[in-house]
């Protein structure tokens, strides 16, 4: 079905605007509420936020419709994505609900959602939710006897504190390590710096003083570059990039070099099958993907297994094939073993482990492939689908014809902006990019023809 209100990843948009008003968040509320409830037991719902201003409209609209529903509503105030995931099964709730837009500006929010067992919701569960958003279906909700109780809920910092800690080796210490985390000033801004601390390295916090604005604003995992130059400035051993949820996550090695999340991805899969902990002899990625990272893993007699881009087809994926290891190359990263959804300090830490194991360098340790010459651009849609159109496929057939076996296309709406990305990789640059340069020029005349 055509989707009004949910995208790759709940639903996100500008604050303030349709769909991110206060009262589709309270409908939201109310719709999911309805959704998650069986038996006649008290259902509950833990709601966490990132830094960003907006998310005090988001939340006190969706507590109401929570409420509205017969559902308490455990408030948790600022604190990682993936930390939600986890506490929605450690309180036994019905339901988990980040408000947050990730890597985006401030003037963006979204609501992501999470079922019982700690997992995004499968794209049946949203549509309907989203059916419901524009019914009426005020019978259905509570009776005043039965209306849901909100309360903050303390401590929740320190159990996902210490749960991150427990994914490493109880012998695991990071002394002897210089860290610089760049904490996105946004959700991981307490938890990561501390975590750090408390493992043992000596800490270097940037961008963690979040005033409501400067969420992503030139800094985290999107923006590494103020990490890079910290890193110099302090010669530190390793930088850490979140972003504004903290659910992905990015490297810097100890030389500035920007580590992505193909090559973090390589050197788990790696550390963990030679330590025979990796399962589905494989690991799961998008089609976004370095062809480098799928040769680097052929190697080894391992798979790559593509999916949608999205990091909940990824973990749909992992979880269907018996894989505990997966993620995208923008830094989210799922380790199964650890969470239900991609863990930026957790990633982090993994990685941190293998440099101690290594007593190497991050240079040396985090460089496990070559990536393949790689272009993606972006083209602006203008409401069309040039896609569609005859010179647009004569274009793309071309492609695909001159990269033969050398390389890969990849051609895909963008499920958040009104956008066609083109993306192609090979062994020759020069051609990659003209092939990426004609599909552009076909689908601006198309548009532009339309």
């Amino acid at each position: 079905m055509s989707r009004k209100y949910f995208g790759t990843d709940g639903i996100r948009g500008r604050a303030n605007r349709f769909p991110m008003t206060a009262e589709i968040a309270m409908k939201v509320g109310m719709a999911a509420g309805l959704s998650f409830q069986n038996g006649n037991h008290r259902h509950r719902v833990v709601l966490g936020k990132d830094t960003r201003l907006s998310g005090y409209m988001i939340e006190n609209a969706l507590v109401a419709g929570f409420c509205a529903a017969g559902m308490d509503v455990f408030l948790l105030g600022p604190i990682p994505t993936p930390a939600v995931a986890m506490l929605v099964r450690s309180l036994r709730a019905d339901i988990g609900v980040m408000i947050s837009a990730s890597h985006n500006p401030f003037h963006d929010n979204g609501i992501k959602l999470f079922g019982p067992d700690g997992y995004k919701l499968s794209d049946a569960i949203e549509d309907r939710i989203e059916a419901m958003l524009d019914k009426d279906i005020g019978m259905a909700l509570a009776d005043v006897d039965m209306l849901g109780r909100a309360k903050r809920v303390d401590g929740v910092h320190d159990r996902y504190i210490e749960a991150a800690k427990r994914t490493l080796p109880r012998s695991m210490s990071l002394a002897g390590l210089r860290i610089v985390v760049d904490c996105a000033n946004g959700a991981g801004y307490r938890v990561a710096p501390a975590a750090l601390w408390e493992l043992g390295a000596e800490v270097v916090a940037i961008h963690a003083e979040p005033d409501g604005f400067n969420i992503n604003e030139e800094c985290g995992s999107t923006q590494p570059m103020s990490l890079a130059k910290k890193v110099h400035e302090v010669r530190a051993d390793i930088g850490i990039a979140l972003d504004g949820d903290a659910d992905r996550v990015v490297i810097v090695d100890e030389n500035g070099t920007i580590v992505d999340g193909d090559q973090i991805m390589a050197l788990i899969a790696r550390s963990w099958h030679e330590s025979g902990r990796l399962s589905g002899d494989g690991i799961a990625a998008t089609v976004m993907s370095n062809l480098g990272l799928e040769r680097f893993l052929r190697d080894r007699g391992l798979s790559l297994h593509r999916t949608k881009v999205g990091d909940r087809y990824v973990v749909e994926h992992m979880r269907a094939h018996g894989l505990n290891v997966g993620g995208e190359q923008s830094g989210h990263v799922i380790l199964s073993d650890f969470s239900t959804s991609g863990d930026g300090l957790v990633t982090a830490l993994q990685v941190l482990a293998c440099i101690k194991r290594q007593n190497r360098p991050a240079s040396e340790v985090c460089r496990q492939f070559e990536p393949v010459p790689q272009i993606l651009k972006n083209v602006k849609t203008g409401g069309g689908k040039p896609l569609e159109s005859a010179p647009v496929r004569t274009a793309i057939a071309d492609a695909e014809s001159r990269l033969e076996k050398s390389g890969r296309l990849v051609i895909r709406p963008s499920g958040t902006e009104p956008l066609i990305r083109v993306m192609a990789e090979g062994d020759d640059p020069t051609l990659i990019r003209s092939v990426v340069d004609d599909i552009i020029g076909a689908i601006t005349e198309a548009r532009n023809a339309a």
